[in-house]
């Protein structure tokens, strides 16, 4: 049995790989800011976050926050990580993180390149959009009577409980660096799975498809967040739907 700790043990993610590691016969450790006993901010750090990395020999870093903190959660995480004498930090990424220039995903970018230089072995995964995520854009963007989405662009979103299983493995497994990325099972035109959406939660909009400018536009319309060629994930966007409609 190892001890594991999850940051951001308690979110969308974190809470699956804890649930599968711990079914799995782990100990593990979930932390979050609100999570006792392991209630850390892990962008101030501190004692209680050296005490919770204490005996931990394997981190899985989830915590993650598109308003800002990741990279100086990061510092502080890899700094209590070399104290405690941890052996393996894994971390969840986003495929095109190196290649379309969004701010959130520059900074997820930066946090690789921190854990790949911290003298802590390390696994980093890559993966495209959770379903979870796809459906919170959609309901947000169908709060109107027209539903607007950037023109050109596809999607391949992936199963959120599949990325899970994928991280408790590499989790108890040996530091592998960079792995090979998981994209989800089918690359669909954002206007397609937008319909879908729509049918499975009873909405009627009218689907606008809006051409915008700029890089990361041009990234997006390029598939620099997309990987067909890893398209190994099994769940689809309907499936999930089907389940969070039932």
């Amino acid at each position: 049995m190892t001890t594991i700790l999850v940051t951001g043990g308690t979110g969308t993610l974190g809470r699956r790989v804890t649930e599968r590691l711990r079914s799995d016969g782990h100990e593990v450790r979930a932390l979050s800011r609100h999570a006792r006993p392991y209630d850390v901010d892990l962008r101030r750090g501190g004692p209680a976050l050296d005490a919770a990395l204490t005996g931990v020999p394997t981190v899985v870093h989830c915590a993650s926050s598109p308003r800002g903190g990741d990279e100086e959660a990061a510092e502080r995480l890899i700094a209590a990580a070399r104290r405690a004498g941890v052996g393996h930090l894994v971390y969840i990424s986003i495929v095109g993180v190196d290649r379309v220039p969004f701010g959130y995903y520059r900074t997820k970018f930066a946090v690789e390149r921190r854990i790949e230089r911290s003298g802590v072995g390390f696994t980093i995964l890559r993966t495209t959009r959770f379903h979870d995520l796809l459906a919170s854009l959609f309901t947000s963007l169908a709060a109107s009577p027209v539903l607007p989405l950037p023109a050109g662009v596809a999607d391949q979103p992936v199963e959120v409980a599949e990325v899970a299983d994928r991280l408790a493995e590499l989790a108890l497994a040996a530091p592998a660096g960079r792995v090979a990325d998981l994209g989800g099972p089918e690359v669909r035109p954002l206007d397609s799975l937008a319909r879908s959406f729509l049918r499975a939660t009873g909405r009627r909009r009218r689907v606008v498809n809006v051409p915008l400018a700029g890089g990361t536009y041009r990234a997006f319309r390029a598939g620099g967040h997309l990987v067909p060629d890893r398209a190994v994930g099994r769940g689809t966007f309907e499936e999930y739907l089907a389940r969070r409609s039932g």
